[in-house]
């Protein structure tokens, strides 16, 4: 015997969402032939949640709790189908660095040292000034060394 077809069960929503419907929803019954659209209809919507209150809001956290309790329980259940990562291949090579990468990798420890508490975000964005600042002719290096490494890459795709 199979296993019957499960729908994956309804992904909970946030307490924005659960508003946006009500809101949605009001707002059809109110006007029923206007036609709002999407750009315009947020807009109202965002500027009309920031003005609630607190009590309010609370209504539709509450009802974002339980929606992401039935979800919990709906997921303990399924039996259908998980979504699965798609597994690399180990033998295909993997893709070349840009020449800012290798730029980046060259300058990190310098980076780290000189700011042990940022973090890999922090770092990153910095190496991004730096090569921003930095002159072509001293990208070159990088851009030569970025250009041979892509070669070698698609070299050993074509012999895959």
């Amino acid at each position: 015997m199979g296993k019957e077809a499960q729908p994956r069960p309804k992904v909970n929503v946030s307490p924005y969402i659960h508003f946006m419907m009500n809101f949605r929803n009001k707002f059809k019954k109110q006007h029923p032939h206007t036609n709002l659209g999407f750009k315009e209809f947020s807009r109202k919507c965002s500027e009309k949640w920031r003005s609630i209150s607190k009590c309010e809001k609370a209504k539709y956290e509450a009802l974002a709790k339980l929606d992401k309790a039935r979800y919990q329980e709906e997921m303990m259940n399924y039996m259908g189908p998980r979504r699965k990562r798609r597994v690399r291949d180990p033998n295909t090579p993997r893709k070349p660095p840009s020449p800012f990468l290798l730029f980046a990798q060259d300058h990190y420890d310098t980076l780290k040292q000189e700011n042990p508490n940022w973090t890999v975000t922090q770092i990153a964005k910095a190496a991004g000034k730096m090569w921003s600042k930095t002159a072509d002719v001293d990208k070159l290096p990088y851009k030569k060394k970025a250009a041979l490494m892509r070669e070698k890459y698609f070299k050993e795709q074509k012999s895959i």
